[in-house]
């Protein structure tokens, strides 16, 4: 008789092959939503990590303020208010601001649409750029921040919310008028956001309240140190600050760095984190410090590639670059501090900068111009608009009203060279200096 199989066997099997693969699921997607889980606290972790690390170097709570130096460096912090530098940016007072707010001179037509007007205008309650079309106002923007010390011109900025933004209308110093804000379209443009790489060079600090990729970025209003100021150069001063007031006779500078103690290479790194050329960050704004080293916060591909092409040239944006491809350089040991005294207000004292040059090209050095039988003593005062002609910018460009074609800045060429077409002009009495145009 055959016997017929064990249905309760084979039942019990099946059952237990099915809660096994159930478990093994079950097992499985545990482990994967733990995995997530914890890749999602990864994430998170080093998400707060690089926001942790955008604040952990450079603080606000490191600063001083300038102020504070001029209580030891009265007669340095005087000069240096007057810079180029220091006025980069400043607050939007009307005592910094270029452009005229009279009835008259106080406006801006777009030749694309003559309805649109921009007015700028004193209110009891600021200075404003206003947008009227058809006589009819339709915004009002408030000065906020002044960019540009004045010597091309200025541009300026306005608060929305915490955000900073370019507004419309900038100043040409070289036309005494209103013009378009350069690279503007030529049309009215209101929401061009202002980057922590913008105010990089445009300031000291300025402290951001979200994670740098945040668009538009967001500053505290409280923590911006306008200018490039004492600490810029030196490094934040707080603690040398307070060393210094508990111990005024301590001689030996403390928790401050003296750039002339530096290489030669940091105090370049220092002049071309801001006149290097369009560079790219890998790590946050404001992190670099004087002694750093460049390459270790910026991608420099294009640092020392800088164009010397007469027709091409960059001559405002990497002056590091033109600077560095020049035989005066590359023959000595020059820095940017070997022609410019940052303390001090010295644009276009063509004099003094000539005796600077002279310092090294002179007669027991070898060096001597080879124009000076011709041109003779008066050569002397005059080598920088031969060998650093003021050529066009092909960055700085505005606008003017009524103008089909957008006006170039003139801007100092770094690229110290012959130029024969300037010589002859110098020659002739036909070249003119950068000062003497603007004036």
């Amino acid at each position: 008789m055959t016997e017929l199989p064990n249905m309760n066997g084979s039942i019990r099997y099946n059952r237990s092959l099915i809660v096994t693969c159930l478990l093994i699921f079950c097992v499985s997607i545990l482990i994967k939503c733990i995995g997530k889980e914890e890749d999602k606290k990864e994430n998170e972790a080093e998400k707060k990590e690089k926001q942790t690390a955008y604040i952990k170097k450079v603080r606000f709570e490191q600063f001083s303020g300038s102020s504070a130096c001029a209580n030891c460096h009265k007669d340095i912090y005087e000069k240096h208010i007057k810079t180029g530098h220091y006025l980069t940016s400043q607050p939007a007072l009307e005592k910094y601001i270029k452009g005229s707010f009279e009835r008259g001179k106080n406006t801006y037509t777009y030749s694309y649409n003559p309805s649109i007007i921009l007015s700028m205008e004193k209110r009891d309650s600021g200075l404003f750029q206003v947008v009227y079309q058809n006589y009819q106002e339709k915004i009002a923007l408030h000065f906020d921040v002044v960019t540009g010390s004045g010597a091309k011109g200025q541009s300026y900025l306005y608060w929305h919310d915490n955000s900073l933004f370019q507004m419309p209308i900038s100043y040409y110093t070289m036309a005494n008028q209103w013009s378009s804000s350069p690279g503007f379209p030529g049309k009215l443009f209101l929401d061009r956001p202002i980057t922590s790489r913008c105010l990089e060079c445009h300031t000291t600090f300025a402290e951001t309240m979200a994670a740098p990729d945040n668009v538009p970025e967001k500053f505290d209003h409280n923590r911006v140190l306008f200018g490039v100021d004492c600490e810029k150069c030196h490094g934040p001063a707080a603690k040398h600050v307070e060393f210094q007031t508990k111990n005024p006779t301590d001689k030996i500078a403390k928790y401050i760095v003296n750039p002339a103690s530096l290489t030669r290479q940091q105090n370049l790194d220092l002049c071309a984190s801001c006149h290097g050329g369009a560079k790219e960050k890998i790590r946050p704004s404001f992190e670099f410090t004087v002694g750093d080293t460049l390459s270790n916060f910026f991608t420099l591909s294009n640092l020392n590639r800088a164009t010397t092409n007469y027709d091409s040239i960059d001559v405002h944006g990497n002056q590091y670059g033109l600077l560095t491809a020049s035989k005066c350089f590359i023959m000595s040991n020059m820095t940017c501090n070997s022609c410019h005294n940052t303390h001090q207000y010295e644009r276009g004292d063509i004099k003094l900068f000539s005796q600077r040059c002279q310092s090294c090209h002179k007669a027991d050095h070898g060096k001597i111009c080879k124009m000076t039988a011709t041109m003779g003593a008066v050569i002397k005062g005059n080598c920088i608009d031969c060998h650093m002609p003021a050529i066009q910018s092909r960055v700085i460009t505005l606008k003017l009203p009524d103008q089909g074609v957008p006006t170039a800045a003139l801007v100092r060429s770094h690229f110290i060279s012959i130029y024969p077409d300037e010589v002859k002009k110098f020659v002739t009495g036909k070249g003119v200096s950068v000062q003497k145009r603007q004036n």
